[in-house]
């Protein structure tokens, strides 16, 4: 009977994005309560800020006691959306705000009444059954997500390659499609694995390569591979990194953990393709027996490196896991790293930096990530750059001097992708936040989820 019109009217509420009013025992209403949201000017509402509206919504229930709600935001147009990216981006913008990481404090602040159910409404009833397959997919990239956090979080002292390795085989007791291998140092010297070893040579922590084999589909179907960087701490080795937020370099595992949180998600959509984790996993420390600025190493393919500068390492143990993939005749190969300082410099901490050596598998790397809008820039790998990386007393250096620093990081990597199509993304700006909200993001989870779901669709 016109009582919100009036609030508006008055001035209650003005619609500014982020805006709330709570409004209690409306008549003709079967609810407790109603919760108004500002949305800010239709024509600007996007999907970025469709995000921060129900982060908004679910925050300010979450913090007064309401225990069960009904949205009706995903009826909202939202620029270059459908229903099912609606549906996606709410159910991540929920598990984004309702995330916390207490499992290492004594005592903890929780809701009273947390929020525990909650109802997305769907305006057309014939849509219903594909919308629900649209939110059992999103909520298992939501908890892919979660456990790319949870790993992410841990300080190093726990999370080492061992509890990694350990991690991993827990999913394999839990997805009967997935199947995990740990291989040792031992067996990664008889497989001449020389660059990874060069850089765990200065931890006591013995490295790991990890292999999660998925079988969601035909024996025939030649695999797609995720490589994940697994640095459980960096400290830049004998090229020592300053010291001031040197605590973040727990995070240089985040490309592990973010292949460990999409092959859980695939698990749990029982997505029918076959996919491999790889994680080469280690800690990157100073000691007696750590590798020295012009050291020379031999890798798994055989081709040697000049190691100019010992933090550069995320390339080394990539380089002989790309080589190690091999094995499993892949069609594609795709690799996540939290690799050079200089993608930041680039493109900031919103977008992760791409390259690839085949057009069409950027290309849909990139419409997954505009689908979810965790975004992607493509960047060039041309033959020029390829020039900084020559050394005079190895087949390469592992590094090319500052300009252009990401880009020649993956230029050396492309050396060892000649026998397969690959794409790397280096995620050194998008993977964690800084400052008050310190914290892992979970990124590029939804991305690499969404690629895979797009995958198995194309093959099926």
């Amino acid at each position: 009977n016109g009582y919100i019109s009036s609030l508006i009217r008055r001035g209650d509420l003005e619609g500014k994005m982020g805006q709330t009013l709570l409004l209690h025992n409306i008549e003709n209403t079967l609810c407790d309560r109603v919760l108004l949201v500002g949305c800010g000017k239709e024509r600007d509402f996007g999907p970025d800020q469709y995000k921060q509206v129900v982060a908004k919504a679910v925050q300010t229930l979450n913090d007064t006691g309401s225990m069960d709600a009904v949205f009706y935001l995903t009826e909202l147009p939202v620029k270059q959306n459908d229903i099912s990216q609606k549906i996606h981006h709410f159910v991540l913008a929920t598990h984004e705000v309702l995330y916390q990481f207490n499992e290492l404090k004594t005592t903890v602040d929780s809701a009273r009444r947390p929020l525990r159910k909650i109802v997305i409404a769907v305006s057309n009833r014939r849509d219903l059954n594909l919308r629900e397959q649209t939110l059992r997919e999103s909520v298992a990239i939501a908890e892919g997500i979660h456990l790319c956090k949870d790993l992410a979080n841990l300080p190093a002292n726990i999370c080492t390659p061992g509890y990694l390795a350990d991690e991993a085989q827990k999913l394999d007791k839990i997805y009967t499609k997935l199947s995990v291998n740990i291989i040792d140092e031992e067996e990664m010297t008889k497989l001449k694995m020389g660059a990874f070893l060069s850089v765990s040579r200065g931890s006591r922590e013995p490295a790991k390569l990890i292999s999660l084999q998925y079988q969601g589909g035909p024996d025939k179907q030649k695999p797609i591979v995720l490589i994940g960087k697994g640095v459980t701490f960096d400290s830049g080795g004998i090229s020592l990194k300053p010291g001031a937020a040197m605590d973040e370099m727990k995070y240089d595992m985040c490309g592990a953990a973010s292949v460990i949180g999409t092959i859980n998600a695939i698990a749990e959509m029982d997505l029918e393709l076959n996919v491999i984790g790889l994680i080469p996993a280690t800690e990157n420390l100073p000691d007696g027996l750590a590798s020295k600025p012009g050291d020379i190493v031999t890798s798994m393919s055989g081709k040697t490196i000049e190691i100019l500068n010992t933090d550069a390492e995320g390339r080394l143990i990539l380089c002989d896991t790309m080589t190690y993939s091999e094995k499993f005749k892949p069609e594609i190969v795709i690799d996540v790293a939290t690799l050079t300082g200089a993608c930041i410099v680039a493109l900031g901490h919103h977008t992760t930096g791409l390259f690839s050596n085949h057009s069409p598998l950027a290309h849909d790397i990139e419409n997954a990530g505009k689908h979810t809008s965790d975004k992607v820039w493509e960047l060039p790998i041309w033959d020029e750059y390829q020039e900084q990386l020559k050394s005079n007393f190895a087949d390469m250096a592992n590094i090319g001097g500052r300009p252009a620093g990401s880009i020649t990081a993956a230029c050396f990597l492309s050396r060892f992708a000649k026998k397969f199509q690959w794409a790397h993304l280096d995620i050194a700006g998008v993977a964690w936040k800084s400052g008050s909200e310190k914290g892992a993001t979970g990124r590029p989870v939804a991305l690499l989820s969404q690629y895979l779901i797009n995958k198995a669709k194309s093959s099926g």
